[in-house]
């Protein structure tokens, strides 16, 4: 490894010491060997040892290795023999999240070692000083219910009311994981019981989700209020839908619930049961005590407002009487067709669950071969999202995802046959036009400026996933109007001129291999032949460069042959040739992709596709003659990349 001139300046012309030193002075200190770490640092100066010990190895330094594992003997030496900063920040795993900033006290908190925590405190730790996510060692320590931590962070100044970057408090993390002596001691310090995160949830909200009823006792005791999150959920509901009957059960019984949110509290615990617990019993009896509570008050009956028929779930209509409800106990369907009524006209289109359950539904028809009904519903959810949701929303793409898998799989062979026989082009097409739709919104409606690292990696996902749509419609057979149809979709789609990461044109995501890891599941494989044929047919740019100065052609002929026999990596880059692209273009590199192509070349011969335009302009560069301003305006771009 080539060292900076910082590291040559602390090491002298000891050639190994970069190597010798960094990495075992990190791993004994990961382990707690004390006596390897004085080996590796005896005879090292005292500039030398503050350097190695601060040194980043695995994203993280030996301070913060051994704070995380609460070895304080190593500890105490790094803060005091070798002089170690105490407030670096690294990389540290707790279960199997990765977070990224970490002060050491931080990582001892979250570890629960308490006397690492005394010990890094005296040294001077800044007891408030967060990760990269704002989370502080507080918060770290009664996420993990570390109470004798909370409480030493919080006499000698750790401020109760820092939020991470979510808006989610100390408190509302020790509701959240069910620490009653932690959240009975933040409200003995008055901390804020009805403070909001940034998508408007509470404690009260938190401890619904959890399940704890003793806490949730406790924050009503201190004055919580039943309020509202961001998707419209109070804390009864939000225990519904996570399936607590216990915090529903008592909050059923508390005059200042308001009725309706009792009653569907208990239709939303119902279709809990049925679509989670798939206890239909359970399901029945909630949904009666919800008929029972809606006529409880003669003088203020509560009706279900009348809903049209949804031929996603068959027609049903949702249920309104007792008799209603008997007749149904021997028809499971029907039961699962009531849970996603329920959920769809309390939580509404936006709420997560309302269309996760569509889904899992469908997911679980296609399970047992019905895939006709699996498609109506993903068609349905779908629909919801793009008209409810922003462009491009996760979820959305999730729902496109998933069709391009089940599509993928119907496409499949099993023992020799087709897994399903009559996958319809028309069905793939409707979800094809929706995804181009999707990043048309998302094009349109993506805020003036350079996108964010996070909304350029989301807009290059959604751009994988169409690809692959477009890849298995071009596999299928369609009606001369269905294929014309799409033909001018997605000439419509190229006139956007979307691009993905690093400037990738669809043209270059269809001759790039990686294009094929999209999911968890496999789909299709690239470079795709029918893929670039339908692009090219449909006027996608031969020539266009990314950011990197690649062509489609250089894409091509630097790929490998892997999962590609010859004759179809041949295909792929006559095609690009015969439709104009250029051998001898130059990337930012300088290289053509004449220089790339490797064993590829004894297929192709070039002077059948070099013409005396590109010697021409090959000449120009050459010898470094002078053509701007000389040459027509058009044809500069052209001499230029040769």
């Amino acid at each position: 490894m080539k060292m900076s001139d910082d590291e040559n300046l602390i090491s002298g012309t000891d050639p190994n010491f970069y190597q010798s030193f960094k990495t075992p002075i990190f791993k004994a200190a990961q382990e707690g060997d004390l006596h390897r770490i004085q080996e590796c640092l005896r005879s090292r100066t005292k500039e030398e040892v503050k350097w190695l010990v601060s040194q980043v190895v695995e994203k993280t330094t030996p301070l913060i290795a051994a704070s995380r594992h609460g070895h304080l003997n190593v500890v105490n030496y790094f803060l005091e023999e070798c002089k170690a900063d105490v407030e670096q920040v690294g990389s540290v795993t707790f279960d199997g999240e990765t977070i990224e900033g970490a002060p050491a006290l931080w990582c001892a908190a979250a570890a629960g070692h308490f006397a690492t925590v005394q010990s890094l405190m005296r040294h001077g730790a800044r007891v408030n000083q967060t990760t990269f996510s704002n989370s502080t060692p507080l918060r770290a320590a009664c996420f993990d219910g570390h109470f004798d931590i909370v409480r030493h962070l919080v006499q000698h100044g750790a401020d109760i009311e820092l939020a991470n970057r979510h808006g989610h408090t100390c408190l509302m993390i020790s509701c959240y994981k069910g620490h009653y002596d932690i959240a009975e001691y933040l409200l003995s310090l008055h901390a804020d019981v009805n403070r909001k995160s940034i998508r408007g949830n509470t404690a009260l909200h938190d401890c619904a989700e959890s399940g704890s009823l003793a806490i949730m006792k406790l924050l009503l005791k201190h004055n919580a209020v039943m309020d509202i999150d961001a998707y419209g959920m109070t804390p009864i509901k939000a225990a519904a839908v996570a399936g607590h009957s216990n915090i529903v059960d008592y909050l059923v019984t508390v005059s200042d619930v308001p009725k309706i949110e009792k009653v569907e509290s208990l239709e939303l615990l119902g279709a809990t049961a049925v679509d989670k617990k798939r206890d239909m019993h359970q399901a029945l009896r909630y949904w009666q005590r919800a008929l029972d509570e809606r006529s409880s008050d003669p003088a203020n009956i509560i009706k279900k407002v009348p809903t049209k028929a949804i031929p996603a779930y068959e027609c049903s209509i949702e249920v309104d009487s007792t008799r209603d409800l008997e007749n149904m106990i021997g028809d499971p369907d029907e039961m699962r067709m009531q849970a996603l009524l329920i959920r769809e006209r309390i939580l509404g289109p936006t709420h997560p669950d309302t269309t996760y359950y569509i889904r899992y539904r469908g997911a679980v028809y296609a399970d047992s071969g019905n895939f006709d009904r699996c498609i109506t519903l993903w068609m349905y959810a779908l629909d919801m999202q793009q008209q409810a949701l922003e462009p491009l929303n996760p979820m959305t793409q999730s729902s496109l995802l998933s069709f391009a898998e089940l599509f993928a799989y119907m496409l499949s062979e099993r023992n020799g046959e087709r897994v399903c026989s009559d996958l319809k082009y028309s069905t793939v097409s409707v979800v094809y036009l929706k995804g181009i739709s999707e990043i048309k919104r998302g094009i349109e409606e993506a805020p003036i400026g350079p996108p964010s690292d996070k909304d350029a990696a989301n807009f290059h996902r959604a751009l994988l996933i169409l690809m692959h749509l477009m890849c298995l419609i071009a596999k299928l057979d369609g009606t001369v109007e269905e294929e014309d149809e799409v033909r001018q979709a997605t000439y419509r789609f190229l006139k956007l001129k979307p691009t993905g990461s690093k400037g990738a044109t669809p043209l270059h995501l269809a001759v790039e291999e990686s294009t094929s890891s999209v999911g968890r599941y496999p789909v299709c494989r690239f470079p795709d032949y029918r893929v670039l044929r339908l692009l090219l047919a449909c006027g996608a740019d031969v020539n266009r460069s990314n950011t990197e100065g690649n062509r489609p052609l250089h894409i091509a002929a630097k790929g490998s042959s892997d999962g590609l026999v010859k004759h179809d990596r041949s295909d792929i880059l006559r095609m690009l040739l015969d439709h104009g692209a250029h051998l001898d273009c130059r990337n930012d590199s300088g290289k053509a992709p004449l220089d790339l192509l490797g064993d590829a070349l004894c297929d192709i011969s070039p002077i059948n596709y070099t013409t005396l335009q590109c010697l021409a302009a090959r000449a120009v560069m050459k010898h470094g003659l002078k053509y701007i301003g000389i040459i027509p305006k058009r044809l500069e771009e052209f001499v230029k990349i040769h």
